[in-house]
């Protein structure tokens, strides 16, 4: 049973799980959770290696273990987060970069309409 994750593997680990969640659009979801349970981190370690027996049937066992032994530990548990808060900002710069623009646009445009009703009042 593998109870310690050397740094490296950890980094390369806390990065593909990054990858994994913003690619598919849930990093504010994610980072939520990271969040809500970084003070039951050792609890919910504990409890994946109580389902260890079954999980084994459905996972791969090593990565199985290797991501409880990770989310043990406060420090990964927070490079996690700020890694998937990084990698969002990374890959969906220019889907905010059209939002902004846009929601510029639409203040622009009410502030005109606003300008033309103040004054024909």
């Amino acid at each position: 049973m593998i109870t310690y994750v050397s740094e490296e593997r950890a980094v390369q680990l806390i990065d593909k799980i990054a990858r994994f969640i913003v690619e598919r659009n849930m990093a504010a979801p994610a980072l939520i959770a990271t969040e809500m349970f970084m003070p039951l981190n050792h609890i919910g370690s504990q409890l994946l290696y109580f389902v260890l027996p079954v999980a084994e049937l459905i996972f791969d066992a090593k990565a199985y273990q290797e991501f409880a032994a990770l989310i043990e530990e406060d420090k990964y548990l927070k490079m996690l987060s700020m890694r998937i808060d990084d990698l969002d900002a990374e890959m969906n710069k220019d889907r905010y970069e059209k939002r902004r623009v846009k929601r510029r646009k639409r203040n622009e445009k009410l502030k005109k309409i606003f300008l033309f009703w103040r004054k024909n009042k």
